[in-house]
C-alpha cells in the first residue's frame, strides 16, 4: 500500500548528518531515493550517470572493485542486478550516518564479498596495500566535489592502487564550460601512464572522466 500511494504523494523523512547536513529518504514512484538539499545521492540521476560509466569498462576483468563514496549503494545495486557483477567490492565512505541508511534504508548487507569501511577517502588510498582492478570515484558533499579528490597527491595514489590495465570512472562533477581547465589539471595529475575519455553532461548533468592505466 505504501508503495502505491508514493505515487500519488511522495513521503521524505529526513536524518541529521554532521557531514552532509540533512539527509533525504524519499519513496516516490514505487521507490526510494537518497537526496541531500540539492543533489540526489542514490537511486536516482546519480545512478543512471555511474551506469552509463559503467557500460565504458570491461567488468569481466574486474576481480577487485574499490567504490569511494557509498551514498545509498545505489551503484553496488547496479553492479550487482544490471551488470551481474558477482565479485568483490570494497566500499569506503566517510558519513557514519549514511552507511546506516544503506544498511537500514537500502538494504546494503555486508558479505563476503561485500566489505563497507567507514573512513576518509583521501587517507584510505593513502595508506592501503591493497590493489584494484576498478577505482569508482563518487565523492561530494551535496553538490561539490571537495577540492582535495582532484590534487596529485590523491590522484597518484589512486594510481598506485590499481593493477596494470586497471580502470578509474571518476564522477567529477562539473557542469560547466569553464570547467574544460580543472579537467585538464586532473587528468595531468593523474600522469602519463592513462589514457582517458572524457564525457560531458552525462545524463544532462555530470561529467565523467574514464581513465585506463596502461600495462607498462
Amino acid at each position: 500500500m505504501k508503495k502505491l500511494f508514493s505515487y500519488l504523494w511522495p513521503s521524505t523523512r529526513r536524518f541529521p548528518s554532521e557531514i552532509n547536513g540533512t539527509l533525504e529518504v524519499t519513496y516516490v514512484n514505487g521507490k526510494k531515493v537518497l537526496d541531500t538539499e540539492n543533489a540526489n545521492y542514490s537511486y536516482g540521476s546519480l545512478q543512471k550517470i555511474l551506469e552509463i560509466g559503467l557500460t565504458k569498462v570491461d567488468l569481466k576483468c574486474v576481480d577487485n572493485l574499490l567504490l569511494l563514496g557509498l551514498g545509498g549503494g545505489s551503484i553496488i545495486q547496479s553492479l550487482r542486478e544490471t551488470f551481474e557483477y558477482q565479485k568483490n567490492i570494497t566500499a569506503v565512505e566517510i558519513d557514519p550516518a549514511i552507511i546506516k541508511l544503506a544498511k537500514d534504508e537500502f538494504g546494503i548487507t555486508e558479505s563476503e564479498k561485500l566489505q563497507v569501511i567507514e573512513d576518509d577517502a583521501f587517507k584510505f588510498v593513502k595508506t592501503s596495500k591493497e590493489k584494484f582492478d576498478l577505482v569508482i570515484i563518487d565523492l561530494f558533499i551535496d553538490t561539490n566535489v571537495p577540492p582535495i579528490f582532484y590534487e596529485k597527491e590523491f590522484c597518484e595514489n589512486i594510481s598506485k592502487l590499481l593493477q596494470k590495465n586497471g580502470s578509474i570512472i571518476f564522477n567529477v562533477g562539473m557542469k560547466t564550460e569553464k570547467d574544460a581547465k580543472t579537467i585538464e589539471t586532473l587528468t595531468f595529475n593523474f600522469g602519463c601512464g592513462f589514457k582517458f575519455q572524457f564525457y560531458p553532461k552525462v545524463n544532462g548533468t555530470n561529467t565523467l572522466l574514464i581513465g585506463e592505466k596502461s600495462a607498462s
